[in-house]
């Protein structure tokens, strides 16, 4: 049993377990974390029946994504994975909306691009494909993806030609365009708990290191100290 957080864009939680998502929760704001995220963990803990206790381990989005948010969500995963004495494991938050993409039936065929909100006019950024079937995990990986580039960040107009999903299409419609097939709203898609809980259950290998993917300098910098007026 999984409890797991994201707050690369919006910010979500929930509790997976056997393939099953017992309880979740999510939200689009993107300024809202700080306040909401503990206790919607709280929330989805107790909709599911669960306690701490109970879990195998704890689940979190790396990123990448811009500091303050993406911080919010590490710090109570690795909180609480310390308090409950629970393993913690990292999750590329780009690989939510990829494996989307494949329940979708995208990437069957081709390869395609996961792209989402940077800031500063850029999109953090993956090159996907369908993963083939892992056999230890009984077929269960079948909508995972494979990144095979990234991630990255940079402008839109610099990605590879490929169809993209992800809020980055809609953000940079002139640049970024759908993959043939692909649903309307998979321009809108941000990350979501319940998916990168599914990879780690089903697809060992999608886990990583539970540290922030910061692909660049915090906007905040630290101030110069000024000088003293001399007489």
């Amino acid at each position: 049993m999984l409890l797991a957080i994201d707050s690369s864009a919006g910010a979500s939680a929930a509790v997976v377990h056997d393939g099953e998502v017992l309880a979740s929760w999510r939200t689009d704001a993107t300024t809202t974390h700080a306040e909401v995220l503990a206790s919607a963990v709280g929330e989805v803990m107790d909709r599911a029946g669960v306690t701490g206790a109970r879990l195998d381990a704890v689940v979190v989005g790396v990123g990448p994504a811009p500091f303050t948010g993406l911080r919010v969500g590490l710090v109570l995963a690795h909180s609480l994975a310390e308090v409950w004495h629970r393993p913690l494991h990292g999750i590329c938050s780009l690989d939510s909306p990829a494996r989307r993409a494949i329940s979708h039936g995208l990437g069957a065929d081709a390869e395609f691009l996961v792209a989402v909100d940077a800031r500063r006019r850029e999109v953090y950024w993956g090159r996907y494909r369908a993963a083939a079937p892992d056999a230890d995990a009984g077929g269960a990986s079948w909508a995972a993806a494979e990144l095979i580039d990234g991630p990255h960040v940079g402008p839109a107009a610099e990605l590879p030609a490929l169809g993209a999903v992800g809020v980055g299409v809609t953000l940079y419609p002139e640049q970024l365009g759908l993959p043939p097939g692909a649903p309307d709203e998979a321009g809108q898609w941000t990350a979501d708990a319940a998916e990168l809980a599914l990879l780690a259950e089903s697809r060992p290998q999608a886990r990583r290191e539970p540290l922030p993917l910061y692909l660049r300098e915090s906007d905040a910098k630290v101030p110069v100290r000024r000088k003293r007026a001399t007489a």
